[in-house]
C-alpha cells in the first residue's frame, strides 16, 4: 500500500497545486494583459478567443517540480528533463510575449526558436552520451542493430519534431492537454514495467498537472497553455521516450501529434507545387475539420479516441516485445 502511495502523490500533488496556481494565475495573466492574439487569417469562430490569457503552461514546470520534491522520487535524468523543457518554456514565454503583448502574431522567428530547439536538445543527448546511452536498437526480425552517430542525429530531430508537434496540436480548446495526457499513460505504464520510479514520477507528474489545467482550458478555454507550455511539454515527451528507449514505438503511440504536424508540411508543399491549391481547408488538420463545421468538442473526441487506441495498441505491442 505505501509503494502504492508513493505512485499517487507526484499525481495528486501536481493536480493539487495545478488546480490551486491556475485560478490565481488567470486574473494575474489579465491584469498583464498576456491575452491571446489571433491571426487575422485565422478561424473566424476563433476570433471570440482573443484576449483569453496564455502563457499558462508555466504552471507545468512549477507543478512537477513541487511534485519531484514532495515525493522524493527524482534522479539527475529526471532534473536535466524538467531544465530543459523549463528552457523550453522560456523560449516559448518569449514567443507568447511578443505574440500577446507585442501585438505580433507571428511571435519569435522560426529560425530563432530552433536555434534554441537544439540547442537545448544537444545538452540533453551529451547528458545521456556521457552516461552511456545506449545506441543500439531492436528491430523484429533483425535483432538489435547498432546505429552509432546516427542515432544520434535520430534522436537530434526526434526532440526538436515532438517539441514542435505538440505545439502544433495545441490549436482546439482542450485538445492538446488532452492528448498529451493519453500519450504520458503509455510512458507511465512502461515506467512501472521497467522499475524506472523516477521517470514514472515525472509521467504522474505531468499527467496530474495536465488533468488539473484541462479543467479551465476545456471547451470554452479560460486560459492557454501557449508555447510557453507546449514547447517544454513536447520536449519532455520526447525525452521520456528516449530514456525508456521507446524512441520508435512512441511515434506510432504519438501518432495524432505526428498527423497533425506533418498536414501542415502536407499543407506548405501541396500550395506551392500547384500555385496556390489548398489540399486541405485548412492546416493542420484540426482546423480543416473545424472548416467542415465539427464542434471543438467533437473534434476532441475523435482526435482523444484515435490517441487512446495508439496508446492501447502500443502498450500491446510493447508487452510483445515488438519494438515497431
Amino acid at each position: 500500500m505505501s509503494k502504492m502511495n508513493n505512485y499517487l502523490i507526484p499525481f495528486f500533488s501536481a493536480f493539487l497545486i495545478g488546480v490551486l496556481l491556475i485560478p490565481l494565475l488567470i486574473p494575474f495573466l489579465h491584469k498583464l494583459k498576456f491575452g491571446q492574439t489571433i491571426r487575422q487569417e485565422g478561424l473566424a469562430s476563433h476570433y471570440a478567443k482573443a484576449g483569453t490569457p496564455t502563457m499558462g503552461g508555466i504552471v507545468f514546470y512549477a507543478a512537477a517540480a513541487c511534485a519531484f520534491f514532495v515525493s522524493g522520487n527524482y534522479d539527475f535524468r529526471t532534473l536535466i528533463i524538467l531544465a530543459l523543457a523549463t528552457g523550453h518554456g522560456i523560449l516559448g514565454f518569449a514567443d507568447d510575449y511578443i505574440k500577446a503583448v507585442k501585438k505580433d502574431p507571428e511571435g519569435l522567428q522560426a529560425k530563432t526558436k530552433l536555434f534554441f530547439q537544439f540547442s537545448l536538445s544537444i545538452l540533453f543527448l551529451i547528458f545521456l552520451a556521457l552516461n552511456n546511452h545506449s545506441t543500439q536498437y531492436i528491430f523484429p526480425l533483425f535483432g538489435a542493430l547498432d546505429f552509432s552517430f546516427f542515432y544520434w542525429i535520430f534522436a537530434l530531430l526526434y526532440l526538436v519534431f515532438f517539441s514542435n508537434a505538440v505545439n502544433i496540436i495545441d490549436g482546439v480548446d482542450g485538445l492538446c492537454s488532452g492528448q498529451s495526457f493519453i500519450a504520458l499513460i503509455f510512458f507511465a505504464l512502461v515506467a512501472f514495467w521497467q522499475s524506472d520510479l523516477e521517470v514514472l514520477t515525472l509521467s504522474l507528474a505531468l499527467m496530474g498537472v495536465l488533468l488539473a489545467f484541462f479543467l479551465f482550458n476545456r471547451n470554452p478555454a479560460k486560459i492557454f497553455m501557449g508555447d510557453t507550455g507546449s514547447l517544454g511539454l513536447g520536449f519532455a515527451l520526447a525525452a521520456i521516450a528516449l530514456l525508456l528507449k521507446t524512441e520508435v514505438l512512441a511515434v506510432w503511440v504519438g501518432l495524432v501529434f505526428v498527423v497533425d504536424i506533418f498536414s501542415s508540411v502536407i499543407q506548405v508543399i501541396y500550395f506551392k507545387r500547384t500555385g496556390g491549391k489548398r489540399l486541405f481547408k485548412m492546416s493542420p488538420i484540426h482546423h480543416h475539420f473545424e472548416e467542415l463545421g465539427w464542434s471543438e468538442w467533437k473534434i476532441d473526441f475523435v482526435f482523444w479516441a484515435w490517441g487512446l487506441f495508439f496508446t492501447l495498441s502500443g502498450l500491446f505491442f510493447y508487452l510483445k516485445g515488438w519494438k515497431l
